[in-house]
C-alpha cells in the first residue's frame, strides 16, 4: 500500500513563495514517476509537474514554466514543488500523485496516476 502525504501548503501574498512537499511511504528509489496536480474551486483537477523516477527529465504545464520547480530525494521519499512569483490563479489545492507502473515517461493525465495524497491547501491573495 502506498500513502502519499503532502505538506507545505498555506496562504501567501501575489509575488511571494511556498515549498510544497510529498512523503511518500514507498521507495522513491525504486524510481516510479511522481507528480503534482491542483484543482481551484469549480474547476477539474489538472496536472502542473512531474519528475520521471531517475530524476533525469522533468515538465511542467505552460501555466507555471519558469515560476515551478518539481524535485525529488529518493533518500528521505520526498517529492518538492517549489513555488516562486505565485499568482492568485495559482489557488487550489494541490495534490502529490504516483504513477505506480511507470519509471520513465511523464504522463500528465489524471487517469496515468494510481496513487494519490489527500492535498494541500495553496491560497494567494492579491
Amino acid at each position: 500500500q502506498v500513502q502519499l502525504v503532502e505538506s507545505g501548503g498555506g496562504f501567501v501574498q501575489a509575488g511571494g513563495s511556498l515549498r510544497l512537499s510529498c512523503a511518500a511511504s514507498v521507495r522513491t528509489s525504486t524510481s516510479y514517476t511522481m507528480a503534482w496536480f491542483r484543482q481551484a474551486p469549480g474547476k477539474e483537477r489538472e496536472f502542473v509537474a512531474a519528475i520521471s523516477g531517475n530524476t533525469a527529465g522533468t515538465y511542467n504545464t505552460v501555466s507555471v514554466k519558469g515560476r515551478f520547480a518539481i524535485s525529488r530525494d529518493n533518500t528521505n521519499n520526498t517529492v518538492y514543488l517549489q513555488m516562486d512569483s505565485l499568482e492568485p490563479e495559482d489557488t487550489a489545492v494541490y495534490y502529490c500523485a504516483l504513477d505506480y507502473n511507470n519509471t520513465i515517461i511523464i504522463r500528465t493525465t489524471l487517469h496515468a496516476y494510481e496513487y494519490w495524497g489527500h492535498g494541500t491547501q495553496v491560497t494567494v491573495s492579491s
